[in-house]
């Protein structure tokens, strides 16, 4: 395997979490005894760049085009979308002459915001069921994927992007350079691009390795983000620091010869990187150790409740949950079912481990012992909607970092 930024060999092991199904391939109860491919999940990080990595095993056209993942659905990333809008509208001047465009806009789940502001708006997003919502709910978007090709043809026509936005888009791309080179293309010349992504550091430090699957081909520190923008004459010049799926940082990016001035926070997350060990290849190789850790404990817990005839139910019918039930072996001999808001997921068996999926309903009507709160990242969120399960007694259960049964 060669890194898909700097093409050095890559062999060093990061975690290998065994053979998976794609984590959003969800099954049609119809062809429940159908089988399913699986794939290696094995992550390495290349010794050179130090970029976190998963082969290619699918062609991002067989992962994407068709998606079950609808942004709109979490009604805390609904809230922090908000607040990007109007800070970004207040921070850059944006106005009706200006466009902000987003790559990998779903549902249309953030522009809207910037409509409401009354600026122009342009989406790309390859799940074409996915942008037919957007479409609907008046956000205009292409259904395609984004790179140096498209980059381009829109910069023919005369598009281009003010504002360029990307949320948790930059792990799910192969074709890592063609990508941030088609940024740098559609970014006008005195543009600004934004990107959010999981941060490492954190996903090392909280033990989360199950944001590990087939369709986030990359994990980024910013000190390899930084590089690889550079690489094709973007500069960070800021960044934020946010609490977002489990730890995430925003970068703020410029073409190098149009710049504003660099904030002293690049400086104050690159320096505690180094502190925390993240330009340490050894750093990397420990990880491993830590995802047995959590699988050993989740199975502990689990084992226990059954032996006490106890019932357990999950809620949230995330990727991640897919990445952690396939890699600690949890089927229906552990786990009765998982709830979802999601239309597109009810219905359908959860890859791999064919837990099926049903609506938030079935938690009211069955009145399990606990419930083990999947997406971890919106716990908080997830806990309100479900605090009535404390009526009959029963608990909610997070599995990373550590297993806990929240008061």
């Amino acid at each position: 395997m060669k890194c898909r930024f700097c093409g050095a060999p890559v062999t060093t092991t990061f975690v290998d979490l065994g053979m998976q199904p794609l984590s959003n391939a969800y099954v049609d109860a119809a062809v429940s005894d159908s089988m399913e491919p699986f794939y290696p999940l094995h992550a390495r990080v290349c010794a050179s760049c130090l970029l976190v990595q998963v082969p290619e095993f699918q062609s991002p056209e067989r992962i994407f085009s068709e998606y079950a993942y609808l942004s709109s659905l979490s009604d805390s990333w609904l809230e922090h979308c908000r607040r990007y809008a109007t800070d970004m509208v207040g921070r850059l001047g944006l106005d009706g002459s200006r466009l902000v465009v987003e790559v990998a806009s779903n549902d249309g789940y953030l522009l809207r915001f910037f409509k409401e502001l009354g600026i122009s708006v342009l989406g790309i997003e390859p799940a074409a069921n996915v942008a037919a919502i957007a479409e609907r709910a008046g956000v205009p978007s292409i259904p395609r994927f984004f790179g140096t090709e498209l980059a381009s043809e829109l910069v023919a026509k005369g598009t281009r992007a003010d504002l360029l936005v990307g949320n948790n888009v930059l792990a799910h791309v192969p074709n890592l350079n063609d990508f941030v080179r088609g940024l740098a293309i559609l970014l006008a010349e005195e543009g600004v691009l934004t990107m959010e992504f999981p941060h490492l550091g954190k996903l090392i430090a909280h033990s989360q390795f199950d944001t590990i699957y087939h369709e986030h081909f990359s994990y980024f520190s910013l000190s390899t983000a930084a590089k690889v923008f550079a690489s094709h004459g973007l500069r960070v010049f800021d960044v934020d620091e946010l609490p977002t799926h489990g730890g995430s940082l925003r970068i703020f990016a410029c073409h190098e010869a149009h710049g504003h001035p660099t904030s002293p926070r690049v400086a104050a997350v690159l320096d505690a990187e180094g502190h925390e060990g993240l330009r340490a290849l050894e750093t990397y190789e420990r990880f491993a150790a830590r995802a047995q850790h959590v699988k050993f404990s989740l199975l502990e817990f689990l084992i226990a409740c059954k032996r006490r005839g106890e019932r357990i139910a999950a809620y949230g019918a995330a990727a991640k949950g897919n990445t952690l039930l396939n890699y600690c072996g949890v089927r229906t001999d552990f786990i009765d079912y998982v709830a979802d808001r999601s239309p597109l997921k009810q219905g359908k068996l959860l890859p791999g481990t064919r837990i099926p999926v049903v609506a938030p309903e079935r938690i009211a009507e069955t009145r399990p012992h606990y419930v083990l709160i999947l997406p971890w990242n919106i716990r908080d969120e997830v806990a309100r909607q479900l605090a009535y399960v404390r009526d009959w007694g029963g608990r909610l259960v997070v599995p990373i970092p550590t297993i806990e049964v929240m008061p």
